[in-house]
């Protein structure tokens, strides 16, 4: 969080210096507990920011949201791509609008909502409950006249998982393959590194834990990594690389 448009573009432009690929800005919170943002609020967050670094750079922008109307004001304003945590589940009037504007569309999946989606989730087969949940929904988008060739995948790490539910996801990310679709993977400094590695140290601090799953997801399939350290995942990816495929 930014307190102003004029330093979310600083930090943009930084990390896109670092190598980032993509930015995704968001107006609202989607931790556990979260409360939702109307959208106007949203809207007034994330406007002002899109417009100023498309201004800067042609750097690929997602807007990270879940209502129609900040979609469709973010695209207006200049991002490329719309990233929605609920997979088209939340706001009847967004498929429309990914589908008029023949933009890429990430798709997530989370049992509930940001307020509810920790408190017991459960599975009895956690990968192919998924499997099933992105079928279904590439269905939809396919009914809904969306390219399905655009969709990109997000297994939804920390979003109604448990610590068994993301570590077994991140195995097993290599059985999402079978849908054919880009896979977009976020662990960045979320709680389960906490889990493995107790500490009292700030969310920030928990590089480590962010890298090491980072790797593992991109070995085992991810195309995209949502990431908060963008410097040191670029410098740990190229070393994946070279070991891989030499220099």
């Amino acid at each position: 969080s930014y307190k102003n448009a004029d330093a979310a573009v600083d930090r943009a432009l930084e990390m896109e210096r670092q190598g980032a690929d993509l930015i995704d800005i968001g107006g609202e919170s989607t931790r556990p507990g979260a409360k939702i943002v109307p959208a106007a609020e949203e809207i007034e967050r994330v406007v002002p920011v899109i417009k100023a670094l498309r201004a800067s750079s042609t750097i690929p922008i997602s807007i990270d949201t879940y209502k129609a109307t900040t979609a469709k004001a973010a695209l207006d304003a200049g991002a490329d791509i719309v990233n929605d945590i609920s997979a088209l589940r939340f706001d009847p009037d967004l498929a429309q609008v990914v589908s008029a504007g023949k933009v890429p569309l990430i798709m997530m999946h989370m049992l509930g909502t940001p307020a509810t989606m920790q408190n017991s989730p459960h599975y009895d087969d956690c990968v192919g409950e998924l499997m099933d949940f992105f079928s279904e929904r590439l269905a939809f988008c396919e009914k809904q006249g969306i390219d399905t060739g655009k969709v990109i995948l997000d297994p939804g790490i920390g979003f109604g998982k448990r610590l068994e539910d993301n570590l077994y996801i991140l195995s097993e990310l290599a059985r999402f393959k079978k849908l054919d679709k880009p896979l977009l993977v976020g662990t960045s400094r979320k709680s389960f590194i906490k889990m493995v590695h107790p500490t009292d140290k700030p969310a920030r601090e928990r590089i480590g834990g962010s890298i090491a799953s980072m790797i593992m997801a991109v070995m085992n399939g991810a195309d995209i990594v949502r990431v908060h350290d963008v410097a040191e995942t670029v410098e740990a990816l190229k070393v994946l690389r070279a070991i891989r495929e030499g220099i």
